[in-house]
């Protein structure tokens, strides 16, 4: 018994959670609330059984008084004036009036719920009615989504993933968007709703991913697959869960077999509102080269987009979807991923090493730039660019100034590559040749090097790159005068030094390149 300000005593109001259904799953304290109450109530239909009251039946004992609170309505037709709302709401208000007549007389009220009853319980209405007027306590309980988790074996959540409640009671659409949206699901609240929540896990795309469990942890207890279940014998005590994809998908690797992915390559169901575009910089090989901005930006992300050699970089995630595409289509795939964004999805555009170096930065923020795509909002993170992997691996040729330059001629005419080159190799800049040769244009390295020998000399420095940081890395040191045309590809690229780099030796780890910080007065 407490007593408030006034002096007058009065009880204490109790909200007990008391799990799934398995008294053994009543918390101690739960259990000694109801066992010491004097007054135990319980929310029922009309029929007056109380699943609530019969996982409370071991802890109850004899000469408390119970009060039932019996609904008016649950799935039959209002005959109040005022509609369904209006008579729920009378009879809230009448069964607070019930328990504050006990507590003013001084008697502790413990009122039952299953579950917790924080989450989608009857209690709730009673403390919103009566916590601000008496001395209140909510002891949780185990929820049903946490024992449909353990009666099927499956963890909801693993690593970054979200969990998302849902009622049945939502529009079939609004559902779908939702779950379309997630990683994780519960929807509660089946019974009549079933079809509709079946419906919207087929929309969204997730309906082979969904699992149902009624009535967890009793001896009624069932599960199956959603999809083999007569929608005719769902009870409301019943939901549906998508448990942790990221968990099925690592233990199906543990145990060497094909995880159950599906790939979705499109839907008609999108989140609500805007999304963004993050353009990604890979850098020049793994995910060590990888920095924690861009692989944040890549966890998060709903949609991948990219060229398809670059998406293979990025680990798989049964939850995103992944669309790879040719590499001479940068707009389309721009815009694509503009539309994506537009549809509420958090798309990451991938770029090998730097996004903003001969990749698709430019490309996006030119589409993007659009007025019909000016609100779609557009970010760009940094990678490591191949130049300067490839200079690590030598020392440091690009430590004064240089240029950066592209030898494909696909995006800009040949002459125009010319007259850059010669001005470059004029001014006796570094020069970082990316896109120097490719199966179809196998004459412009030679071309390049004619045209470099009439500003550099013979012995100048030459670093040839090729796949850093992958299993097929090469790096080679040559002199200008003997660098061989046909040992260039386009995963290659070359380092050409000015007049001051020097290529030194320092014992057995082959050589060194640098270019001094002082240039020559």
């Amino acid at each position: 018994m407490t007593r408030v300000d006034s002096g007058t005593p009065v009880g204490r109001l109790y909200g007990v959670g008391l799990g799934p259904g398995d008294p053994e799953l009543v918390t101690v304290k739960a259990a000694r609330l109801v066992e010491r109450a004097d007054v135990v109530a319980y929310h029922s239909a009309r029929h007056g059984r109380s699943v609530a009251r019969m996982i409370a039946e071991p802890y109850l004992r004899d000469g408390q008084i119970e009060e039932a609170l019996t609904y008016p309505v649950t799935t039959e037709k209002p005959e109040h004036p005022g509609g369904y709302r209006a008579e729920i709401e009378e009879f809230y208000a009448d069964c607070a009036a019930r328990l504050a007549a006990h507590l003013d007389a001084g008697r502790d009220v413990v009122v039952l719920c299953e579950g917790d009853p924080f989450f989608y319980g009857s209690y709730m209405h009673m403390h919103k009615r009566l916590a601000g007027r008496y001395p209140t306590e909510v002891v949780p309980g185990v929820t049903s989504v946490s024992a449909a988790a353990a009666v099927l074996g499956r963890p909801l959540v693993e690593r970054d993933e979200t969990l998302t409640i849902l009622p049945g009671t939502l529009p079939a659409e609004v559902l779908a968007q939702r779950l379309a949206a997630t990683d994780s699901a519960a929807i509660m609240k089946l019974g009549r709703t079933f079809g509709n929540v079946r419906a919207a896990l087929a929309e969204a795309g997730r309906l082979d991913e969904a699992w149902y469990v009624e009535r967890a942890t009793t001896d009624q207890q069932r599960s199956a697959k959603l999809d083999e279940v007569d929608p005719e014998t769902v009870p409301y005590f019943s939901l549906a869960l998508l448990p942790s994809r990221v968990h099925e998908r690592t233990r199906a690797e543990l145990a060497g077999e094909a995880a159950p992915v599906t790939v979705v390559e499109s839907s008609p169901v999108e989140p609500a509102g805007l999304g963004e575009v993050v353009v990604v910089g890979l850098g020049p090989a793994g995910r060590e080269w990888l920095t924690p901005q861009a692989r944040a930006a890549l966890d998060s992300a709903d949609d991948l987009v990219g060229y398809g050699p670059y998406l293979d970089r990025v680990p798989a995630n049964p939850r995103q979807r992944r669309h790879a595409s040719d590499n001479r289509v940068e707009a389309e795939r721009a815009e694509f991923a503009l539309d994506l964004a537009r549809r509420g999805r958090r798309v990451a555009v991938v770029s090998s090493g730097d996004p903003g170096v001969f990749a698709m930065a430019a490309a996006v923020l030119e589409v993007a730039s659009e007025p019909k795509w000016t609100d779609i909002p557009v970010r760009v993170l940094p990678g490591l660019t191949a130049a300067q992997a490839v200079a690590s691996r030598v020392g440091a040729p690009l430590g004064h100034d240089y240029c950066v330059l592209s030898l494909s001629d696909r995006l800009k005419p040949w002459e125009v590559i010319t007259k850059r080159l010669a001005a470059a190799a004029s001014a006796d800049l570094v020069i970082a040749i990316y896109n120097p040769g490719s199966k179809s244009r196998v004459w412009q390295v030679a071309a390049a090097k004619e045209l470099l020998l009439e500003h550099r000399s013979p012995e100048t420095p030459v670093v040839l790159g090729r796949d850093v940081g992958g299993s097929g890395e090469r790096v080679r040191v040559v002199r200008l005068a003997d660098l061989d045309p046909a040992e260039v590809d386009m995963r290659t690229l070359l380092l050409v030094g000015s007049s001051t780099t020097q290529v030194v030796s320092r014992g057995g780890a082959g050589p060194v390149v640098f270019t001094p910080r002082r240039y020559p007065a």
